[in-house]
């Protein structure tokens, strides 16, 4: 197995437009409030990777996907336009058919050869090579809204590579967009899903009215004190086995053994990351973590591809999360995931106009994202599933050290785990490293876990 950096050469073709095979109606379509709050004004890069089908010897996938493209804006066509802001920074797209970006490229490397660097693309020195960021093309307005890259591979591979505008869909919604493209490539002549605008259906109430709080959006002074150190940060990857994922259960009282696999590594890492931070005891943190609407809101229709995201949190100190048991922050997020009622979603929408559309909270805001059900090593453009797809940490460059996410991961061993990609200041990820791999012997794990983890808050608080 190779090392997880490395290096190879990539020849890439002149950007080029693709734009809709057939002529698209010219409109305006308002974006829903749910879409265009300032914390989704960012791009989402993702990179799937395939491998040869000898089946399909002879075929060009760049070619392939690239006319697929073409027919599914015909359906996709708001995705060829751009978008632009109106009064009180509205968002809306002009349906203009100018086209998404497009990079055709062939890099001198086989699949095999990027061994676990599937996985850890956004750290490594590679990833503007497979998913070139056009200069001047990725502001929020008056820009194109996908750029895509298609990469052929030395194997017969290939690495699908796609930019997104945030503010255009969800995780879902582009899972949506490229099954309608690989459908297409895979010859059908229309997505067997149509999508389905109607923004209108997630917008504030007339008038709007907050009746719940959001402490997401809570917006604190920025000091040097508040604000994570950008210029040295580390990138790691954390693994956890089912036999560390158990006995991290088995530290927790009786009425919490129950709990979701992601609320359990979410609050772990959450007060490991807090700890080693050292942070004033009285300073105050926030957990945040996205969730899925789409089966708690009845009224959107099958096809929709736009945000269904709302992003509950919890605010506590310092020293209450780390002062604490494991159990205790696992309980904290289980509270704010139980915020999330209709009259929460209603207020938060009313609340991002309200408040001028406002970002997520500055100072220690900690964001968990559980991709592990969105399905983009699914996509199939003919050539069979993604070896690897997904989001990369590199897709939340907007957010440096503030975001991480869940991901299904396969080791070495061929083990099925769960990695967190992690972002901290070098100092602080020397100090959460030492902690975690002191913890890898399971079988003391249950009775070693508080106990390194209480020693070094010591040292904090």
């Amino acid at each position: 197995m190779p090392t997880i950096d490395f290096t190879f050469k990539v020849r890439k073709c002149e950007p080029e437009v693709i734009v809709p095979a057939n002529p698209t109606p010219h409109e305006f379509k308002q974006l829903s409030d749910m879409d265009d709050h300032q914390s989704l004004r960012f791009q989402i890069p993702l990179l799937n990777f395939y491998e040869h089908n000898p089946n399909l010897e002879g075929r060009d996938s760049v070619k392939i996907i690239k006319e697929a493209i073409a027919r599914t804006l015909v359906f996709y066509y708001p995705f060829a336009g751009r978008l632009r802001e109106g009064p009180g920074r509205k968002l809306f797209v002009e349906c203009t058919g100018e086209g998404i970006l497009f990079i055709e490229a062939d890099a001198d490397v086989t699949l095999e050869q990027f061994g676990d660097a599937l996985q850890f693309s956004s750290s490594l020195s590679w990833f503007q090579d497979v998913i070139y960021n056009v200069p001047n093309s990725d502001s929020m307005v008056n820009s194109p809204l996908l750029l895509i890259q298609v990469t052929r591979l030395k194997c017969g591979g290939f690495i699908f590579a796609i930019r997104l505008n945030h503010t255009m869909a969800d995780g879902f919604g582009l899972v949506q967009l490229m099954k309608a493209i690989a459908e297409i490539a895979r010859g059908a002549y229309a997505p067997s899903i149509f999508p389905v605008w109607q923004r209108a259906l997630l917008t504030a109430r007339d008038p709007p009215r907050i009746t719940c709080r959001h402490p997401e959006y809570d917006q604190v002074p920025v000091t040097n004190d508040t604000a994570i150190p950008i210029d040295n940060m580390a990138h790691r990857f954390i693994f956890f086995s089912p036999l560390k994922i158990s006995a991290l259960r088995q530290t927790l009282p009786a009425h919490l053994r129950h709990c979701s696999s992601f609320e359990l590594i979410a609050a772990y890492v959450w007060r490991l990351r807090t700890i080693v931070l050292q942070l004033s005891p009285e300073e105050k943190v926030c957990f945040v973590f996205p969730v899925n609407l789409r089966t708690k809101i009845n009224s959107l229709p099958l096809g929709y591809y736009g945000n269904v995201l709302v992003f509950p949190a919890e605010l506590t100190t310092v020293a209450n999360l780390c002062g604490n048991p494991l159990g205790h922050a696992v309980e904290l997020i289980r509270k704010a995931k139980a915020k999330v009622t209709n009259e929460y979603v209603n207020s938060l929408l009313d609340l991002v106009v309200m408040k001028g559309r406002s970002l997520f909270t500055a100072g220690w805001p900690y964001i968990v994202s559980d991709l592990r059900r969105v399905g983009f090593e699914e996509v199939d453009f003919g050539w069979g599933k993604a070896v690897y797809g997904g989001l990369t940490a590199g897709g939340f460059g907007t957010f440096p050290g503030t975001l991480s996410f869940c991901i299904s991961f396969v080791d070495k061993k061929g083990e099925k785990g769960i990695m967190v990609p992690l972002c901290l200041p070098a100092l602080a990820m020397e100090r959460f490293m030492a902690e975690f791999d002191a913890l890898t012997n399971v079988e003391q794990l249950v009775d070693e876990v508080d106990s390194h983890q209480q020693r070094i808050v010591a040292s904090v608080l």
